[in-house]
């Protein structure tokens, strides 16, 4: 209770600081127009008002586009700054501040458009291994939080489209569905999964948000479970599924479970001769998932990073091992995936939405 109330004390005392840096941008650009101390107050307060009612409707993306706007134009006056001492040439002070303000409205802009345009991201990887046909097609889908950009029924039009690319394994690997998302769009989104036919199944590893951190939802666990499984979706939860007797799909719990089964207890019994595919939504156990000798592991959570420059900064603080991409570490290949959708933020400044598709090819 106590770490909760300190992370509101902050997030509040945040706002303020904001609010003040928001409050003399817009002072300063009325100041160009109205000479007048008092009635150029005025006018910034009325200008102002935007940043309280976006707190009031929506704190989070109204907070997004805020601190981009204060740290743009910040940034803005400093690169013109240094340019000045220079070029011993002096910059009118507003058209840096509208240069500022107009960057920021292009970033915010494009944001938008990432966080709502989903790509297709191809993968192809190889194997030496006998997976028992020359060629194995996964789909992997993250993140989608279902309600943030997209309802169940535009999660519907994406599976119509993945389904035409004739997978051979579907897998979700967590944050299917969001704390706030309601029941209508989570029965929308399990019944859009229905929609896509693969040769050897679909299957559904947890994330941090599928369970609900809050207890606001007019449903509940099981209901999302059950809504799962009618539509052929198998949920794996510290567990193994047997594909063929070629490859292996792992489950396991999110990071943020207490007792959650290691990446060796998983796979100590298994053979390491077959292609051992690992599903687990934060990628920040690589050394682990190393030594338990799989070949593969798909992840989410990241979001590609979402914003700058939180990317790098979950790398360099621990908190991932890798934020966005494939890489090969010793003889485990990664792939993390930057989401369908995101949590919350309306915006990506940092990374695509998309879905990933992994053409896993036998070598000789």
């Amino acid at each position: 209770m106590g770490a909760y109330f300190i992370l509101l004390i902050v997030v509040f005392a945040f706002i303020i600081v904001l609010a003040v840096d928001l409050f003399k941008i817009s002072y300063k650009i009325m100041k160009k127009f109205e000479k007048n101390k008092f009635v150029t107050i005025l006018l910034s307060f009325i200008i102002f008002i935007p940043f309280v009612i976006g707190i009031l409707i929506d704190v989070t993306n109204a907070i997004v586009v805020d601190v981009y706007l204060v740290g743009v134009v910040n940034i803005t006056k400093f690169v013109f700054w240094i340019i000045e001492k220079f070029s011993k040439k002096k910059f009118n002070e507003y058209k840096v501040l509208g240069i500022g303000v107009l960057l920021t409205a292009i970033i915010m802009i494009h944001g938008y458009y990432l966080a709502y345009h989903v790509e297709e991201t191809n993968y192809k990887i190889s194997t030496s291994k006998d997976i028992g046909q020359n060629n194995l097609r996964i789909i992997q889908i993250s993140d989608s939080h279902i309600g943030t950009t997209m309802d169940g029924k535009k999660f519907n039009e994406y599976m119509e489209k993945i389904n035409e690319l004739n997978p051979d394994i579907l897998v979700v690997t967590g944050d299917f569905i969001d704390d706030n998302t309601s029941y209508e769009d989570m029965i929308d989104a399990a019944n859009g999964l229905s929609k896509v036919k693969t040769k050897y199944g679909k299957y559904f590893a947890f994330g941090n948000h599928d369970k609900g951190y809050f207890d606001n939802r007019n449903y509940t666990e099981v209901e999302i479970r059950n809504a799962l499984t009618s539509n052929d979706v198998r949920i794996l939860e510290a567990e193994c599924a047997d594909i063929t007797d070629k490859f292996v799909l792992i489950g396991r719990q999110d990071a943020g479970e207490k007792n959650r089964k290691s990446a060796q207890d998983l796979t100590k019994d298994l053979d390491k001769n077959r292609y051992l595919i690992m599903l687990d939504h934060q990628p920040n156990d690589y050394e682990n998932e190393m030594k338990s000798e799989v070949d593969l592991v798909l992840s989410g959570h990241t979001h590609g990073g979402q914003l700058i420059p939180l990317g790098p900064l979950g790398v360099l603080l621990g908190a991932n091992d890798k934020v966005y991409g494939i890489e090969k570490r010793e003889n485990t290949t990664f792939i993390v995936s930057s989401g369908i959708s995101d949590w919350a933020m309306k915006f990506k400044t940092g990374a695509i939405s998309e879905y990933v598709v992994i053409d896993l090819e036998r070598t000789n």
